[in-house]
């Protein structure tokens, strides 16, 4: 693998939701305590602020994402500016707001929530398919890990507080079928487990809250390998580039002096990630 590079250097305070858009090429994520949406490509950066915490996405089209904010999930055009409500996530509870999603391969969304201040079991997770937004889990206290394998037929979450990953069947409409197994369990190792993506062959990378590293597992949950990182707070990675083997790793700086911390990082895996799953609405 590559050495480890700064994507970009803007320090987010908690940086979260990478997400590459397959058609624009191009790499966006959320700094979720500063309300904004962030983006570059080359030398260029923007970024663009909500009146609400945002985030996670998944794309719709070449100009349209699917956002969920505190209060809800709504389209937005990359063009213009433009929002469309879609569906409303817990606009009643002025304790939690959405946290870490991904679009599932059928092209639902999978969002969780968690309290603004962490509560315990303040949050929950929930799927949006075909304009239907169904509760999944409740009783979460920081809803993470949200991804799929590339058959399909499971996900993968995680209540970062319990440190154990839960691996869940899924029947042929995407839904939840049976009981959640454990995957993965980092307690011994004192490890917390953040965000996550699936690689092209079923690999599971997680992002390791305050071990500056992305772990690598097998489909059965054993350690393979890891990269460290020159932020101790990585939060969720995504894979991107032309072929899809760029890791790109967000990281926060919330409450720690860390001179590299709320940075996004790079490096080239030699290994080719998913294609992020298109929503459909």
């Amino acid at each position: 693998m590559s050495n480890v590079h700064v994507f970009d250097d803007r320090a987010c305070v908690l940086g979260e939701g990478p997400l590459w858009h397959p058609e624009r090429q191009q790499l966006y994520w959320f700094d979720i305590l500063r309300k904004s949406l962030m983006t570059r490509v080359g030398d260029q950066a923007e970024e663009w602020q909500f009146d609400d915490h945002v985030s996670a996405a998944g794309w719709i089209d070449a100009d349209h994402l699917l956002i969920a904010s505190a209060a809800g999930l709504f389209t937005y055009d990359l063009t213009n500016g433009q929002q469309k409500q879609i569906v409303a996530l817990e606009e009643d509870n002025p304790v939690t707001r959405s946290n870490d999603g991904r679009a599932d391969p059928l092209g639902g969304l999978w969002i969780g929530t968690m309290g603004k201040s962490a509560e315990p079991d303040a949050g929950a997770i929930y799927r949006f398919y075909k304009g239907e937004l169904r509760l999944l889990y409740k009783g979460i206290s920081v809803s993470n890990a949200i991804c799929f394998t590339p058959d399909g037929n499971a996900a993968y979450f995680t209540d970062t507080h319990s440190r154990k990953v839960m691996r869940q069947t899924l029947d042929a409409q995407g839904w939840p079928k049976g009981t959640p197994e454990l995957f993965l369990d980092v307690t011994k190792e004192g490890l917390n487990p953040d965000g996550a993506v699936v690689d092209a062959q079923g690999c599971f990378w997680n992002a390791q809250w305050g071990a500056s590293r992305v772990a690598r597992y097998d489909p059965a949950g054993n350690f393979l390998s890891e990269i460290t990182f020159p932020a101790r707070q990585v939060t969720c990675p995504a894979f991107g580039g032309p072929d899809l083997s760029t890791l790109y790793v967000t990281s926060a700086s919330v409450r720690v002096n860390d001179p590299q911390g709320g940075q996004t990082f790079a490096v080239q895996t030699g290994i080719k990630g998913q294609k992020e799953h298109q929503i459909i609405l």
